[in-house]
């Protein structure tokens, strides 16, 4: 055999070989992306309910919360003490709750090592008490927005919010529910019993490297962390007993970048009653439904006495195609919380024919439409200037904003301050569970959807509020716009970019 013949032989044998280890690489890499807990998770821990913030009434009538971001540790396995961040804790926060009409005031102390922000998503607020990057709290600092409560009973939450680290703060365990009442509600014959069976249902994918959280994001995947297992309220394998005939769980997508189609492991029906921003005009019966991060979903579950059954997260749709699907979590199948009813079950009544009423804007009512295109590179074609107003709103009016996902890679869209009405999802009317009160909607590649909003809160032409994908990751990289609210006639101000932020 010739020189030139053995070189081709042994070239081409490498070749081989190596397309070879590729190709299993690519099939073991592919395979091993699935993750599924459906079935194997032991349900062995009670499921923890967080706390109802303790408050104080000024003379004035103002309700005044307290709450310190702190870094402590906690053994969510046992033996292994997890370092964490949390509020007035090692972990979350409690549950601030008020009333429709009360003024609050919140003491924000920061005692953690950097600067942070709390951000009250989905509450209509001034911009300055917004929480947003420009509200920064440094080490040692302690800042106290306040505002009056003008919304409907809804279920919001609270989270950091600093440019460029928002996804780490989260994950690290800076985070609590925030639920507001109303008149209205409290008169309904609803689940309300606060831990009874009125249930807050946070929910986070979670990674751990020994004892601590893994934040390394999965190979391959383009919209953040994703994480192998889940917990509810910062406990790991959660049941819950209960004592109602009917449950209320609000759930909350805390997580920074899964999307979850939640349903029960027997295909049970429940009552979807209330979206980001408040009750829906009446109950509607379902299987599933899909929350992206932020969003959340008022549900009523009837229990039979003695049954368990299991809220799972089953593979959400629209999360791309083959290996898009597989590697941003489209595969993923997660049991969540296990139900447990006792041998006798209190009496519920039957869910209202009636619920609430939406406080939002038609079609009709838009003065003017704006677009936003979504890409990870940026909005429109532009990353984030905190130094820059992208938009301008005129105070009193209402717009619709036409949001395109330019490309594949699934994203999502909050807006800051307003809930706003979906007009149509490609054209189309929108599904059931997105005809209540939004705040942030889930945009699948290629998707276009229309919202209608209002601007009806006090301006300011030089505090903006935020507009970005949820993806915690992708709006960290700059996949976000600000807007100020301004008088007819008044233009947009100029920006104060806070200390350390002059780069973003």
């Amino acid at each position: 055999m010739s020189r030139l013949k053995r070189v081709i032989i042994l070239v081409t044998t490498v070749a081989v070989v190596a397309g070879l280890a590729l190709g299993g690489g690519a099939v073991w890499l592919y395979s091993d992306a699935k993750v599924s807990t459906a079935g194997s998770t032991t349900f062995r821990n009670e499921l923890a309910v967080p706390p109802l913030a303790k408050s104080r009434v000024k003379a004035d009538g103002t309700r005044v919360f307290d709450l310190t971001m702190q870094s402590g540790h906690k053994e969510f396995i046992r033996g292994k003490k997890t370092p964490t961040w949390g509020f007035n804790g090692d972990y979350l926060g409690p549950t601030l709750r008020a009333a429709r009409g009360e003024k609050v005031e919140v003491k924000v102390a920061n005692r953690l090592g950097e600067a942070s922000t709390v951000h009250w998503h989905g509450m209509h607020l001034p911009a300055a008490m917004d929480g947003g990057p420009h509200q920064m709290v440094a080490p040692g600092r302690t800042w106290t927005p306040h505002w009056t409560v003008d919304q409907p009973a809804a279920s919001l939450w609270y989270h950091p919010h600093p440019h460029g680290k928002t996804e780490k703060h989260v994950q690290r365990g800076l985070a609590g529910m925030l639920l507001l009442d109303d008149e209205r509600s409290s008169g309904l014959a609803l689940p309300k019993t606060y831990g009874v069976d009125d249930l807050p249902v946070i929910v986070q994918d979670v990674r751990f490297d020994g004892a601590e959280f893994d934040h390394g994001h999965r190979l391959m995947s383009d919209t953040g962390f994703l994480g192998d297992r889940t917990m509810v309220n910062g406990t790991l394998d959660p049941y819950r007993e209960v004592r109602d005939e009917r449950v209320r769980l609000r759930l909350l997508n805390a997580s920074t970048a899964r999307v979850y189609a939640f349903g029960f492991s027997d295909g049970r029906e429940f009552s979807l009653i209330g979206t980001d921003g408040g009750l829906l005009e009446q109950a509607v019966p379902m299987d599933r439904i899909r929350l992206s991060p932020g969003e959340r979903a008022e549900i009523v579950v009837r229990m039979e006495p003695g049954e368990k059954t299991v809220l799972r997260s089953f593979p959400p749709q629209d999360l791309g195609e083959g290996w898009q699907k597989r590697f941003n979590g489209g595969d993923d199948t997660f049991d969540i919380l296990q139900l447990r009813a006792g041998q006798k079950l209190r009496p519920s009544p039957e869910i209202p024919d009636r619920l609430g009423e939406l406080e939002l804007p038609k079609a009709s009512d838009t003065v003017r439409g704006r677009f936003f295109g979504l890409r990870t590179s940026g909005i429109n074609g532009k990353k984030m200037d905190m130094g820059r107003i992208d938009e301008t709103v005129t105070r009193g009016t209402a717009e619709t904003w036409t949001v395109r996902n330019e490309h594949g890679t699934p994203h999502n869209f909050h807006v800051h301050d307003v809930q706003f009405r979906v007009l149509e999802v490609d054209g189309k009317r929108p599904p059931a569970e997105l005809r209540g009160a939004k705040d942030t909607i889930f945009v699948p590649g290629r998707t276009t959807v229309k919202l209608a909003m209002r601007f009806d809160g006090p301006p300011d032409p030089d505090v903006p509020y935020m507009y970005h994908c949820h993806l915690l990751y992708h709006e960290d990289l700059g996949m976000m716009g600000q807007f100020v609210v301004v008088d007819q006639g008044q233009k947009a101000g100029r920006v104060h970019v806070p200390e350390g932020h002059e780069g973003h």
